[in-house]
């Protein structure tokens, strides 16, 4: 019987699998991996220890810890699939900053303790409002070097 050859599919080896965090995107893994580990400790610990001082900014960080750690995973995970599910997730957290950032600027009082994304990011550097850029970007960029090979 003649011993047939099967090509392996895009999805299963090559580069559609390769981790999105190779090369400069090495990067972007470590800085989200460290924001969510950040993010999450400080949420942490504020849920848990100072909840009715401010639910809703310490509620909030929790949200974009987790927002933080599946990019993260995507990143790691590499393929098509998790390329499409960082950009999303990329894309909401732009949309977080900007949203929880201007709302923090017009009613401080809604937040009597700042989270990661308020003021966009100001307590962070400003790193909140500039990662998810820089996310998109490269998640763009890795596409049509994807598609070009």
């Amino acid at each position: 019987m003649p011993e047939t050859t099967r090509t392996p599919q895009p999805t299963e080896t090559g580069p559609a699998r390769r981790s999105l965090g190779t090369g400069p995107g090495r990067l972007l893994v470590a800085l989200y991996g460290i924001f969510t580990v950040a993010a999450a400790s400080r949420s942490l610990y504020q849920l848990i220890a100072q909840f009715d001082r401010a639910p809703l900014a310490y509620g909030l960080s929790a949200g974009s810890a987790l927002v933080y750690g599946f990019i993260t995973f995507s990143l790691v995970r590499g393929g098509e699939g998790a390329r499409r599910a960082a950009f999303a997730c990329c894309a909401l957290e732009l949309l977080g900053v900007l949203g929880i950032g201007t709302w923090t600027l017009l009613d401080p009082s809604a937040f009597p303790d700042a989270t990661v994304w308020s003021d966009y990011g100001m307590g962070y550097l400003f790193i909140p409002i500039f990662l998810p850029v820089t996310g998109l970007l490269w998640l763009r960029r890795s596409r049509t070097e994807r598609t070009a090979a």
